[in-house]
């Protein structure tokens, strides 16, 4: 009897100790950051060769300790940094850490000879681009990450196209449905927990320490094939939609986040330079339309869908949001890039209707850099900022970066 006592005594304090454990655990977790992807991520992939014959067989896509897409931070005192955000094409999920644009901007700008046209000793470029990633989450990203960093010398948005889509997805309704934080960001202060094994904070703040102290590596192979599936329902499609509803709600919703995105923006960095949304514009030979999957009214990623709207709509669209964004980014004062002139409209430079090959990535970071540069030594030279619209000196230099290997 007393055998079976000191059980129960040592089992209510293991208990008790466990459950104390979880509480100062969830507290840890409600007081820490927020990050868009967890720091110190490792995933190789391996992209599915049938269904991106374009595309490296095998990318990198690092995080480092401060939850960017990117190199770990140099330790300088003459720092020129520079953060990437936005969507699913800075993010470039499916190619290499370096050959994303965000990762090639990152090798043009750390040259020696292009440090110096920027007065620094190391160049850092950050990416918080994510898939999904409109302007009403945008800003939440801003809001909940940027309180975080120092003032930045350079921040760089490319956003649009999931304010469209989603749009699309959800019905082209009045009103879309809020952004919940769960889809922003992969590590908050906001997770829900439980009391099974999967759902304990406990748990979570084991798998946050070993990413960042042991670094493992996650292996995905034949990544994306599930666009395979998305264009064959895209091609099956038996509801093509040729008209859409009035696109106001969508437009108003996008320019009321952008402003504030921007805004945002301005009050964490000396610059903010928008890369307004490219996107492969029709029309499309037989070839070039068995590529693309957008446009589904639901997400194809996680249920079957069998209407779309049809590529017209999709780039009418896309056009109204440009117009919008140039408008808003002219309105601030803010420096912007019109790539859609300058990007070769074909399976070389997309996959599919807005993500990147290896050569469209260059070519985009090519221009980036071009404008980065340019802007910066008439700013240094004349003290005064040239006029947001007039980047034509920078879009000539682009071409000789886009010359690069």
């Amino acid at each position: 009897m007393t055998y079976f006592l000191v059980l129960i005594s040592l089992a209510a304090i293991l208990a008790a100790v466990c459950v104390t454990v979880e509480f100062a655990a969830r507290a840890a977790i409600r007081r820490s950051a927020y990050y868009v992807f967890p720091p110190g991520l490792r995933l190789r992939m391996r992209p599915d060769p049938e269904t991106f014959p374009q595309l490296e067989r095998a990318t990198r896509f690092d995080v480092n300790t401060v939850g960017e897409r990117g190199r770990e931070l140099p330790v300088s005192d003459n720092l020129y940094r520079v953060l990437v955000a936005g969507g699913s094409q800075p993010e470039g999920f499916l190619l290499d850490q370096d050959t994303t644009w965000p990762g090639a901007l990152q090798c043009l700008l750390d040259a020696p000879e292009r440090r110096r046209e920027l007065g620094a000793t190391h160049v850092h470029v950050g990416s918080i681009a994510r898939s999904g990633v409109g302007s009403e989450a945008l800003e939440l990203i801003f809001k909940r990450v940027l309180p975080r960093y120092p003032r930045l010398q350079l921040i760089i948005i490319m956003v649009g196209a999931t304010d469209v889509l989603r749009w699309l997805e959800q019905g082209a309704p009045e009103a879309l449905r809020p952004v919940d934080i769960a889809d922003v960001f992969r590590c908050h202060p906001e997770m829900t927990f439980g009391w099974t094994p999967l759902t304990l904070a406990t748990g979570e703040l084991l798998r946050r320490a070993r990413r960042q102290w042991w670094r493992p590596l996650v292996v995905h192979d034949k990544t994306g094939r599930w666009i395979a599936k998305a264009r064959m329902m895209r091609a099956e499609a038996t509801d093509v939609r040729t008209e859409v509803p009035d696109p106001s709600p969508m437009l108003k919703h996008f320019r009321h986040h952008f402003n504030r995105v921007i805004e945002l923006a301005k009050a964490n960095a000396d610059r903010v330079l928008v890369i307004r949304q490219p996107w492969f514009d029709g029309p499309f030979t037989s070839e070039e339309a068995a590529h693309m999957w957008h446009g589904a009214a639901g997400q194809v990623w996680r249920e079957k869908v069998g209407a779309f709207y049809s590529f017209e709509v999709c780039s009418t669209l896309m056009h109204l949001l440009d117009a919008h964004a140039e408008v808003i980014a002219a309105a601030h004062d803010i420096e912007q890039v019109d790539l859609m002139p300058w990007l070769d409209r074909s399976l070389t430079t997309y996959y599919d209707g807005f993500h990147l090959t290896p050569a469209g990535a260059r070519a985009v970071a090519g221009s980036v850099a071009a404008a980065t540069l340019a802007q910066h030594a008439a700013a240094a030279m004349s003290r005064e900022r040239i006029p947001a619209t007039n980047l034509h000196a920078a879009r000539v230099r682009a071409r000789s970066f886009q010359t690069l290997p």
